[in-house]
């Protein structure tokens, strides 16, 4: 017999599950559960996407792309980007097109991080970087966000975070999972703590089109950042594109090189089907984008008043798809509150503690779902609430 134990990869084993996954995997066990826990938008795919994805497989023959990306679409992923936020990749050395955004995050964070090296990561944040970091035998380290602080990284607290061996900020905004951005002003004065070290930025853009009160600013916009910037985005969220798993990196050459290598050894190149498409959606989708974007409005503004009114203090979400309550005026931990509220009321949110410590009082509540499905979780929250604060009072 085989010991499974003994061969493993021990920084494998000492990973521990993604806590969004826990309770969507938890919930699916249950019937008539309303579950809010997964960021994945309810809209179908644009018909003029789907509709290019159709002529393809009838048409073509599906076959390998160039490593990097099919040239068309890196150039117009560079046109994208110079139009909507005014940064300029080459289409040729600085693009690559990866298999979602997570594979570019993964490519990123493997070509920079050397054994013992420290990477900050501002948090609560997206579940995936720390993981990745310790993969590489890097360090993690968080750089906590308040809700005082609107969500912000602030210049002061990363200042009082980097060491010596600080190698790599990973900055994502719009925030996964508080909904928070950095203005252009945030971003100047991060860019001025980081302009006098050799500190490389990954900056997580995924949801970069999903801004309400104001237009995205991009780190990579900012005057000496650039090169050393590396942009992480995809089609995922904007474009309604999960299931086609399509994202991209942009670096200057001398990074966007080496990742091109982890990516042809890993992966060898993106789905092609998902490449014609994804040309299709940044060159005629910018009115569904808009569309989606102001129904989302609708639905952030349901919960944001919705958490208020029922006495969860609930911070204003300017990006992304995620209202991030504050639940401490229950008594109960954030795995306390979401356990309960599942098993008591059949409504899954995820824990704030599973984008880190400073995530603790909090918990995730994604708007990427009918407005009806969102109300009757709200009402079943309410009773929730008032349930366990008359508890608490006998």
């Amino acid at each position: 017999m085989i010991n499974y134990e003994s061969v493993l990869s021990k920084k494998v084993k000492e990973m521990q599950p993604s806590g969004i996954r826990r309770y969507f995997d938890l919930a699916a066990t249950m019937e008539g559960v309303i579950s809010l826990g997964v960021g994945e938008p309810d809209f179908q795919t644009p018909w003029l996407v789907r509709k290019k994805a159709l002529d393809v497989i009838e048409r073509k023959r599906m076959v390998y792309s160039s490593n990097q990306g099919m040239a068309d679409l890196r150039k117009d992923i560079s046109d994208y980007l110079q139009r909507k936020y005014n940064i300029k990749y080459c289409p040729d050395g600085e693009i690559v097109v990866t298999v979602g955004g997570s594979e570019a995050i993964d490519v990123a964070i493997r070509a920079i991080v050397n054994p013992d090296d420290e990477v900050l990561i501002v948090e609560p944040s997206f579940v995936c970087y720390k993981p990745i970091v310790e993969l590489m035998h890097g360090k993690a380290i968080p750089v906590p966000t308040k809700e005082e602080n609107k969500f912000k990284l602030m210049p002061d607290e990363l200042r009082s975070h980097i060491t010596s061996k600080t190698k790599l900020l990973i900055l994502p905004y719009p925030n996964n999972p508080t909904g928070a951005i950095m203005t252009r002003e945030d971003l100047e004065a991060i860019a001025e703590v980081l302009r006098d070290t050799n500190i490389i930025v990954l900056t997580d853009e995924i949801y970069s089109e999903l801004t309400y009160e104001r237009k995205h600013c991009s780190i990579a916009e900012i005057e000496g950042m650039w090169e050393r910037t590396i942009y992480v985005s995809g089609f995922s969220k904007a474009f309604a594109m999960t299931g086609w798993r399509l994202g991209y990196l942009c670096a200057p050459k001398p990074l966007a090189a080496q990742m091109l290598k982890i990516h042809q050894y890993a992966i060898m190149c993106a789905p092609t089907m998902s490449q014609y498409a994804a040309a299709v959606a940044l060159k005629e989708c910018d009115e569904e984008v808009k569309k989606m974007v102001d129904e989302y409005n609708v639905r952030r503004r349901v919960l944001v008043d919705g958490f208020n009114r029922i006495g969860l203090k609930c911070f204003e979400p300017e990006g992304a798809f995620y209202t991030f309550p504050c639940i401490k005026s229950t008594g109960m931990t954030s795995e306390e509150f979401c356990s309960k509220l599942l098993e008591e009321k059949k409504v899954a949110v995820v824990p704030g503690n599973a984008f880190g410590e400073s995530g603790e009082g909090f918990v995730r509540v994604s708007y990427a779902y009918s407005l009806k499905h969102l109300m009757q979780a709200l009402k079943c929250i309410e009773e929730f609430v008032v349930e366990h604060k008359n508890k608490d009072n006998i």
